[in-house]
């Protein structure tokens, strides 16, 4: 703390910008030379964490949430009370209803339980290690809550875990049965990917196994979008792979893994009719793999759904300040949350210039200088990301108009946003839903049988979002007048942190959420930015490749603007307001509102540039000083900024291709677009043009159909597509295959080449019915190609590509 109280004080005035930009090694003659800018092609890595949802499938009877439900003091306790009359019997029967009324036999972040002697040595070493209280210091015993994870039945000790470290114990089987089959570098490999498998607060959830880097045969965005492609395959073989080892599928437990950016739509009708605290025991994880004290990451799992929980409740008060909710009449929000189970992707850059400078004390470039750079670039950048939601990524929900409670809907947007901006942005959402009945805006008003009536009788149809996880989420917190976010002064967060939890917003212990996200080389090993924003990716390389070549490209643009002097801290004031005002475009657009308003006098100088090139803005009738802007022209107006600002930049990324796509996505969003194309999928499964043609429910149950059906099997197919060109590409002199990956793959595969073994398997991996023979030499497969792959990637570094932590953890 001490030295914390240093720094702020050596900070009461932030370092000049042209000095700090002076300090680096960036070449400035008549010209400047854009290629030795931070994030230039040879000098940004990447990295990625993704959230997966796990379902199993199966009967109630043998299936570990049905059962541990049934099995429940909590479930036996409602049922004596509903026969006493001291609860609700609606409580009983919607929990009943839920555990019968399963049709497809579908439980969404279940966990599942086999006998624990079909664990390998190698598997029990690694389980009474995770088992422990401290990892470093066995001595401490195990956790106080071993009991959950193992119990006995039929005389014998069965183990009960959640997929997230079931797919730890099966790439343990797999390194245990590949001992005298694979050398002892890939076999390091192997060991050392079980701790790329960690978890969200319920989901699944992996991090880039090695760091990447352009190369001159392979962009960023493509090699990022390949190592997530193949981290994906890998997860989805291990846990085909358990199935088969640990008997799941025989005792009529199927584990499946697929990407799903918002909470199941069962899940949500399970929270409202339980506790929070039967909620948590439920489905938050219990953090067994990569902590060193998992007991301690459960508890701060649990800290985030309770104060998730709480900050929604919160925001009821902030809603009546604002003027939106004008009466007593409302529906009080779940004291349970369910916006954790939100799934999405985090990519992270970093780079290696400002890294060298700050690892040499002697380079004058410190985390002062750091933090006043990173906090700018990412209020620049911000400025352009409503070009990513619905083009490159996207989370298609429909909402009925029974859902159109402000209090429900408008979730943690009060914390987000200034109450000027939150009334806009409520007021041209109701007009989009068409909630209007004889001139008057028209809301739910709280009993169901009414709402169903005023809905049929009016012909409400509620709304279709482009992005539902942005505003289910809490993705960005607004600051406040005495402690800005992005002022970049060191530790601005810790300060707002605290501000926030006095107000019940947040907990200082839980990491600030913001879109765009500055992580520092002290903290983490590197510096650079991750974006948290990205919801669902249709297609890794096209959608995913090309989404983080322009985040790529806007680092640079925002380090080159810097450099230039164009723009400042003080550009960009760091005022509550002018930070909603530019947030509000970003959730506008994730809900698909056609305009929104800034005021005609804004203080922010780069909003100013933007509107300038944005056509048919006017002024406003309804909002005197204001200026109304269409979003879809916004947009156009970020791409001519970048055409114009970047151009230099476009050319030494060659982009020009990639940018001529954004705009086919921006200008025929049905045909280019994530959105468009997920959507149209959706939309085929149920027979209809418009999601509005279709109840709400029936949408939204179609998409999940289609995310853990369609979806997976494009998403394994184009893994596989990516596998065979990296296989192809290993055996070119090019790159050059290592000694132990030519004998390894002697080994494997005598009488077929590896592609070909692809090929032929290829229809049953899809189907999930690959041998356990056949399905283990693919995953050893998988495994030389990572190992290959890391030691490129270590190489172009010149060192050891994994010591960098290039993603965090969503809480």
């Amino acid at each position: 703390m001490a030295d914390a109280a240093v720094a702020e004080n050596q900070q009461r005035e932030i370092p000049s910008l042209k000095k700090i930009m002076a300090s680096l090694p960036i070449r400035q003659g008549r010209y400047l030379d854009v290629s030795s800018l931070p994030f230039a092609p040879g000098d940004a890595t990447a990295g990625s964490e993704a959230e997966l949802q796990a379902i199993v499938i199966g009967d109630r009877k043998t299936v570990d949430l049905p059962l541990t439900i049934e099995q429940s003091n909590y479930f036996s306790d409602m049922l004596r009370r509903s026969a006493t009359g001291d609860a609700r019997k609606r409580s009983v029967t919607d929990l009943e209803a839920f555990l019968h009324n399963n049709e497809e036999e579908v439980w969404e972040n279940s966990w599942v339980r086999f006998p624990r002697d079909l664990l390998s040595p190698l598997s029990e070493e690694v389980l009474q290690r995770d088992l422990l209280a401290d990892k470093d210091e066995p001595g401490r015993g195990n956790r106080s809550d071993v009991q959950k994870f193992i119990f006995h039945q039929n005389g014998q000790d069965y183990l009960r875990i959640p997929i997230s470290y079931l797919l730890k114990l099966s790439l343990a089987e797999i390194v245990n049965s590949s001992r005298l089959l694979l050398p002892a570098t890939i076999l390091d490999t192997a060991t050392r990917l079980m701790d790329h498998f960690l978890n969200d607060n319920s989901s699944p959830e992996n991090f880039s196994f090695h760091v990447v880097s352009a190369s001159a045969h392979c962009r960023l965005g493509a090699a990022v979008a390949q190592e997530m492609a193949e981290r994906f395959l890998l997860s989805t073989l291990l846990v085909m792979y358990a199935n088969e080892r640990f008997g799941l599928i025989k005792s009529g437990q199927q584990a499946v893994i697929f990407y799903s950016p918002h909470p199941p739509y069962r899940q949500k009708m399970l929270n409202n009719c339980i506790s929070d605290a039967f909620y948590r025991e439920l489905f938050m994880n219990p953090c067994l793999s990569g902590w060193r004290r998992g007991e301690e990451k459960r508890d701060y799992m649990h800290l985030c759904h309770q104060v998730i929980s709480r900050s929604q409740l919160n925001a009821i008060a902030k809603l009546r300040e604002a003027g939106i909710i004008t009466n007593n009449l409302v529906i009080l929000p779940n004291t349970s949350n369910i916006s954790l189970s939100n799934n999405g992707t985090h990519v992270s850059l970093g780079s290696r210039q400002l890294g060298a400078m700050l690892k040499d004390p002697g380079s004058g470039f410190s985390k002062v200088q750091e933090k006043v750079l990173g906090d700018l670039a990412v209020k620049i950048v911000e400025h352009f990301l409503p070009l990513f939601v619905g083009s490159y990524t996207a989370a298609p929900y429909r909402l009925d108009f029974t859902d159109f409670h402000p209090e429900k809907v408008l979730a943690f947007l009060p914390h987000e946003l200034d109450y000027t901006h939150l009334r806009m942005f409520w007021r041209r959402w109701q007009k989009k839903a068409k909630l209007r009945v004889l001139g008057r805006s028209l809301t739910p008003f709280g009993p169901l049988w009414l709402d169903r009536t005023i809905r049929a009788v009016c012909g409400l149809r509620g709304d279709f979002l482009p992005d539902y996880r942005m505003i289910d989420y809490l993705m960005a917190l607004m600051s406040t007048e005495q402690s800005p976010a992005l002022d970049g002064r060191l530790h601005n967060s810790e300060r707002l942190k605290k501000d926030l939890t006095d107000l019940g917003v947040f907990d200082g212990k839980m990491s600030l959420y913001l879109f765009e996200k500055m992580r520092d080389y002290e903290t983490m090993g590197f510096s650079g930015f991750e974006s948290r924003h990205y919801s669902l990716f249709e297609k890794f390389a096209d959608d995913m490749g090309k989404a983080v070549d322009i985040q790529n490209l806007l680092y640079c643009l925002a380090f080159k603007y810097m450099t230039a002097g164009n723009i400042s801290q003080n550009s960009i004031p760091d005022s509550p307001f002018v930070e909603s005002e530019r947030r509000q475009i970003i959730f506008g657009t994730a809900v698909g509102i056609p305009t929104f308003y800034i005021r005609q006098d804004t203080d922010n100088v780069l909003m100013k540039r933007i509107l300038a090139r944005a056509e048919r803005v006017r002024k406003s009738r309804r909002y005197p000083r204001y200026l109304r802007v269409y979003n879809d022209e916004y947009r156009r107006a970020l791409l001519k900024i970048l055409h114009e600002d970047a151009a230099d930049l476009i050319e030494m990324f060659d982009l020009k291709d990639t940018l001529q796509d954004l705009e086919f996505r921006l200008e025929s969003p049905r045909l280019y677009s994530a959105l468009g194309r997920l959507t149209a999928s959706i939309l085929k499964e149920v027979g209809a043009l418009s999601p509005l043609q279709v109840k709400s429910e029936v949408f939204n149950l179609a998409a999940e159909r289609y995310y853990r059906h369609g979806l997976r099997r494009r998403h394994i197919e184009e893994s596989l597509d990516l596998l065979i060109e990296e296989l192809a590409a290993f055996q070119k002199d090019c790159r050059g295959m290592r000694q132990e990956t030519k004998r390894a793959m002697n080994l494997l595969f005598k009488n077929e080449q590896p592609p070909a073994f692809i090929r032929r398997l290829r229809s049953k991996i899809l189907e999930g019915s690959v041998e356990e023979g056949d399905l283990k030499n693919l995953i050893y497969l998988v495994i030389i190609s990572i190992h290959e792959n890391s030691k490129v990637a270590d190489s172009h570094k010149g060192g050891d590509s994994r010591r960098t932590n290039h993603v965090a953890s969503v809480c």
